[in-house]
């Protein structure tokens, strides 16, 4: 993003709210974000203790209609003929060579397949659904807003009725401070939260609502970061690509039964072969000893000083103060234990290949202690 001219970026329907709190802005995805506002270790740390407001407003948001369902079931590998209305599912868009083109949420709402895309491929993505013959509106005028941490949910409850019921992966139509809001209990950080889907002339208010709180403070693209790579969870254009399979990735729980046994969806030949075969690669968490980070696109070498795969993702994590990271590994070295070299800048580093996550997740799941 260094080549992207300032005059090139779009702007989010909360910039001048970011601004006036402190919010260090740079570019990511086409637009102006937040990276940090008090510095992102104290953020990160405040998401896992409290309540931290992330403006994802970047994000795309589609509508297409219920008869569309085949058609999309064309380019996703999910069962959508059997989702119940309300339930978001993760789920990918795929291409013809099984690989990744974008992670996203779908969910049945009585008014359509709503969808939430990646911001950097949203307009990709919907070319791809366009060429599929997908009809479907853009919610240009949407913003979206995500509460994480543990008093998220008590936070939002106090202003729409009804938030507290909903359990991990279930949504609906709420009033937000007299705002019409699409409210889902998820989110892309480990922690319990909500993801709010409101009008973006209603953003400011909104934001301005949920902050009163002293339990909320707003968080940047940097916690955000280091948050979901603690909970082991794939960043687009990262740890996902369009040269990835589901299979390689790790993410076989987005290709359901039915599909698996039908196909039918972009790419299911190459898929459903490495589903029984498995895969060349596959992607992993990994601990680093020390205290220095090894970033992505180091490479990971196996004891004779070969090649055996890369790093995607890296950093240091608050929770556990130790160095962590993702990427891909030849399959035979992917078991939790198995020692690894990492080199970067022609510096050596030994790893160890650790279950993911590496924090636990704390999501509301109902009839579960949480």
């Amino acid at each position: 993003m260094a080549d992207v001219l300032e005059t090139d970026l779009n702007s989010l329907p909360l910039d001048g709210w970011h601004r006036g709190r402190g919010g260090r802005m740079v570019p990511f995805a086409g637009y102006h974000m937040p990276v940090q506002y008090e510095g992102i270790i104290a953020e990160h740390r405040w998401t896992r203790t409290h309540a931290g407001l992330f403006d994802v407003s970047h994000m795309g948001q589609i509508l297409a209609p219920l008869d569309q369902t085949e058609a999309l079931e064309r380019l996703l590998p999910g069962d959508l003929q059997a989702m119940s209305e309300a339930r978001p599912k993760y789920s990918l868009l795929l291409n013809e060579a099984g690989g990744i083109l974008d992670d996203l949420m779908i969910t049945r709402r009585a008014d359509g397949w709503y969808l939430v895309v990646n911001g950097a491929t949203k307009h990709g993505d919907m070319d791809v659904l366009r060429a599929a013959g997908v009809a479907f509106t853009y919610l240009e005028d949407q913003a979206l807003l995500a509460l994480q941490g543990p008093e998220a949910v008590a936070v939002i409850a106090a202003h729409a009725s009804g938030v507290a019921e909903l359990g991990f992966m279930q949504a609906g139509a709420f009033s937000l401070g007299g705002t019409e809001a699409w409210i889902s209990r998820s989110g892309y950080t480990g922690e319990d939260g909500v993801e709010i889907s409101i009008p973006a002339a209603a953003a400011e208010a909104v934001a301005d609502l949920l902050l009163a709180d002293e339990r909320v403070r707003p968080i940047g693209l940097g916690a955000r970061d280091s948050l979901r790579l603690e909970a082991g969870l794939p960043l687009y254009g990262h740890d996902l690509d369009e040269t990835t399979t589901p299979v390689a990735a790790d993410l076989l729980f987005a290709i359901n039964k039915r599909r698996r046994a039908e196909g039918g969806f972009a790419g299911a030949d190459r898929i459903l072969a490495e589903l029984e075969q498995g895969p060349v690669a596959k992607r992993v968490g990994f601990t680093v000893e020390g205290r220095q980070p090894v970033r992505e696109g180091a490479r990971i070498l196996d004891d004779e000083g070969n090649e055996v795969g890369r790093v995607t993702s890296g950093g240091f994590s608050p929770s556990t103060e130790a160095p962590i990271g993702m990427g891909y590994v030849a399959a035979h070295l992917g078991q939790p234990g198995t020692a690894l070299t990492l080199e970067q800048r022609g510096k050596l580093f030994r790893g160890t290949v650790a279950t993911l996550p590496f924090v636990p997740h704390r999501y509301h799941r109902k009839g579960k202690t949480a």
